[in-house]
């Protein structure tokens, strides 16, 4: 294992056990490591911070343990036990009613670059770093000693997360077992899952308290869900009661995965009809008049240069949706973009209000759910916004 030497003083944020190393921080590196390599970070001083994963970028190590230990499948195993552990203490694991859950979310679980979702007796794999690719097969020895029978499948999805510049040549796959069976149960529902070629893991498992909340506000209602993507919010407000249901995704391949949902959960219920068409061009036909509105759009920005263009985005969309809502109408509203603030999210979305002159109050302030923790040391891990409004 090489060793990384910091410049003077920049051992300070790894004190506080920040899990990143930055590129600028970097003095020299002993030798010459591949992307992917584990390193040991040493002050300028020589002193012992912390060992991760080597990687070429602006972040260029990520930390996997502030002590000096052998990063080998008993690291694995135990780090592993910690997450599920985690997950069975807040009652998303080992439930009858609900076998979907996030495993392992990365820097909220001290495996920053590692993503696993489970569905059922499927796992999804996804490595965000070279370094979690590198060690994807112990890893995956590691989550079946920790999760025994009930894991039976591990798919490996990982081509289009990995740095591209690595050039490894990645192919999504099966690495353990095999299976046709891609349904799995979230609170009593269920839920075609797209791990082949779905968004994220083929599901957005971070919105499952989300839409539990938006049942309970459906009855009677008449619900557009926007960007519905496979459908999970239209799923929850059919059970709520709702009056009908509209599902919209400039996707056809989604409205299918939609009405497939819709089948498999309530068989014969007319009261659900999808469109694939673009969101502000549906909403500004609505005839029909909606009182209980879900905003979940893809992240509108990836990265701190299209912070501005991306609130712009969110005050568009929330205030063409608070223009056509119904008096007394509920709008559920969210945005995914790590690099938006909670403070940004609310002022765009205060700025719609009062563009619209509309009465709103803020009914819930929404976040990610425990099984997508945040790393109190990290705070770049809360990404997940959202807020009920309750609109005059």
């Amino acid at each position: 294992m090489m060793n990384l030497y910091l410049n003077k003083g920049k051992e300070e944020s790894l004190r506080r056990f920040h899990p990143w190393v930055f590129s600028g921080a970097v003095n020299h590196i002993e030798g010459k490591p591949t992307e992917g390599d584990l390193v040991r970070v040493l002050t300028a001083q020589g002193d012992f911070v912390a060992v991760g994963h080597w990687q070429i970028g602006s972040i260029a190590v990520r930390v996997l343990s502030f002590e000096e230990e052998s990063i080998d499948k008993a690291f694995w195993v135990k780090r592993l036990q910690v997450a599920y552990d985690m997950r069975r203490a807040v009652g998303v694991a080992d439930r009858k009613d609900n076998d979907i859950y996030r495993l392992v979310h990365g820097e909220g679980d001290n495996l920053p670059g590692l993503i696993v979702d489970m569905y059922g007796a499927t796992a999804v794999m996804q490595a965000h770093s070279v370094g979690m690719h590198v060690c994807r097969m112990e890893i995956a020895e590691a989550l079946k000693e920790v999760l025994g029978d009930a894991l039976q499948n591990i798919y490996y999805k990982s081509e289009t997360t990995l740095p591209f510049k690595a050039e490894l040549g990645q192919e999504n796959g099966f690495i353990m077992g095999s299976t046709p069976d891609n349904v799995a149960t979230e609170n009593g529902l269920r839920f075609y899952i797209d791990w082949l070629k779905g968004q994220k893991t083929g599901f957005f498992v971070d919105q499952r308290d989300s839409r539990s909340l938006l049942e309970q506000y459906s009855k009677d209602r008449k619900v557009l869900n926007m960007f519905c993507y496979t459908g999970g919010f239209s799923v929850y407000a059919m059970r709520g009661g709702a009056q009908l249901v509209h599902s919209v995704d400039s996707s056809q391949k989604a409205v299918d995965l939609v009405n497939e949902n819709i089948r498999l959960n309530f068989p014969n219920d007319n009261r659900h009809e999808a469109f694939a068409e673009d969101a502000f061009k549906f909403l500004d036909s609505i005839t029909i008049p909606y009182d209980l509105v879900i905003l979940d759009p893809p992240a509108f920005a990836k990265h701190r240069d299209a912070i501005r263009h991306a609130i712009k985005g969110y005050t568009k969309l929330n205030a063409k949706a608070m223009e056509k809502i119904q008096s007394g109408g509920i709008l559920f509203t969210f945005s995914c973009s790590q690099a938006i603030t909670k403070e940004q999210f609310r002022m765009a979305v205060f700025t719609a209000a009062a563009i619209t002159g509309r009465k709103v109050r803020i009914l819930h302030q929404l976040h990610q759910p425990a099984d997508h923790p945040i790393n109190i040391y990290h705070p770049e891990g809360e990404y997940l916004k959202g807020l009920v409004l309750y609109v005059e």
